[in-house]
This record gives structure tokens, C-alpha cells and sequence, in this order.
């Protein structure tokens, strides 16, 4: 759509004003943000649009409206998702063969699996091939306490990290700043950058790799800004 604003302030209530005017959320509500930081890098945003407004560049206002209008009401259904994600959680799946695979999937995953039991008390089982593996009651329970202290903003962030990375424990790994969004995008790709070695690069597997990449910065950057 073209511009209809020229500019672009943040209100004392951390709200967004379109030419003095606070931006509505797509469900009509009228947007606030949890933080400033948050708010001057959503109003940063509408400020970089050029003469049409590109939603698809926005990804923190998508979140932000995301969390505003479902974080709360919906905070149960993307609990619930959320844990789908730890229950079937990338890292828990190890390569068969070839015994090279196996080795790097082991020495990036398995410290981060140590590290959820440790910070969680969520154990993940693991298993070899497509089979899938019964996780303990305690270890989902664990993350469920965790998931039940975070805010709707958090859990709107980890719902993207966890899509991207499929992996819950690197979603959380992501908000507690135990890794940086890029070094858990580079944990997910274990297997295709194998693969890519192997066999060489796909243009097109890339450049969705490069958009999946560029979504999880912005979901890691929103988890921090919001709790800025």
C-alpha cells in the first residue's frame, strides 16, 4: 500500500504515532509496547518504509501486533504448540549414518541438551532415525512451568523461534541469551549444511534459508527489546 504518513513519533504511553495519530493493531486495538526500546525500533521501522509500506519488511511490528492482539487470549494454544515443539524436539532426532553426521549433530546438541536439563530440569530423551521417541512427563512439565512465567511478548518470539529452528530447547537457548539467534539457526541446519557439503548448494534452499535466518534475528531481537 502507499505511505499515508510522513512521520513517525513514539507517544509517552509507548505507543505509535502515525502523523501525531497512535497506530491500531489489526483487531482495531490501539498498540503499546511493553518497553521503549521495543517501541523506537517499531516506530524505526514505519520510519525505513519508503513510498509503500512493505508489511513483509516489518518484523517486529508483525510481532508486535501478534502479541498484542493473541498473546493473552491465545496464551494457551501457543503454550500448548510450544511444547508440540519440545515433545518432538529437533535435537532429540540423530542421524543413522553417515558416522561423520552423527558426530556433529552430538557436539553441537548434546551440550544444549545438558544445558535445558541443567536450567530447566527438562531431560530430553533421544533416538537414531524417523522413529519417534516418548519424551517423560517431567521433562515436558518442566518446560510447561517455564512457558507459564513468560509474558505474551516472550512467547510470541519463542513461537517463531521455535517454527524456524523446530526446536524448543534452541527457541529457549535464544531467549535466555544462550545463544545468539545465528548460532541457533547454525544448530538447526546441521543436516542440510551437511547435505550442501556433500552435494552442493540449492539457490532456492538458500534463499529461504537466508529469509528463515533474517526472521529469527528479529524474533531473538524482539524477546530482547521487549524486555528491555
Amino acid at each position: 500500500m502507499k505511505r499515508f504518513y510522513k512521520n513517525v513519533a513514539v507517544g509517552d504511553d509507548r505507543s505509535i504515532l502515525l502523523d501525531g495519530k497512535p497506530m491500531r493493531t489489526p483487531s482495531h486495538a490501539l498498540l503499546v509496547l511493553p518497553s521503549r526500546p521495543l517501541a523506537d525500533a517499531v516506530a524505526q521501522e514505519w520510519r525505513e518504509q519508503g513510498g509503500d509500506v512493505v508489511p513483509a519488511t516489518m518484523h517486529l511490528t508483525r510481532l508486535a501486533n501478534t502479541a498484542f492482539d493473541r498473546g493473552e487470549t491465545l496464551r494457551a494454544a501457543m503454550s500448548d504448540e510450544l511444547l508440540r515443539f519440545g515433545a518432538s524436539d529437533l535435537l532429540s532426532y540423530r542421524a543413522l549414518a553417515p558416522a561423520d553426521l552423527r558426530a556433529r549433530q552430538e557436539a553441537a546438541w548434546d551440550p544444549l541438551l545438558d544445558w535445558a536439563d541443567r536450567t530447566f530440569g527438562a531431560r530430553l530423551k533421544t533416538t537414531h532415525g524417523v522413529l519417534f521417541v516418548e519424551q517423560d512427563e517431567a521433562a515436558i512439565a518442566a518446560f510447561e512451568r517455564e512457558l507459564a512465567a513468560l509474558d505474551p511478548w516472550t512467547l510470541t518470539g519463542l513461537q517463531t523461534a521455535a517454527s524456524i529452528t523446530g526446536s524448543l530447547v534452541l527457541a529457549l537457548a535464544i531467549a535466555r541469551s544462550h545463544l545468539s539467534p545465528a548460532q541457533a539457526f547454525a544448530a538447526s541446519r546441521i543436516d542440510e549444511m551437511f547435505q550442501a557439503e556433500k552435494w552442493g548448494l540449492d539457490a532456492e534452499a538458500e534463499t529461504r534459508a537466508r529469509r528463515h535466518a533474517a526472521e529469527l534475528e528479529m524474533a531473538g531481537k524482539f524477546i530482547e527489546l521487549a524486555r528491555a
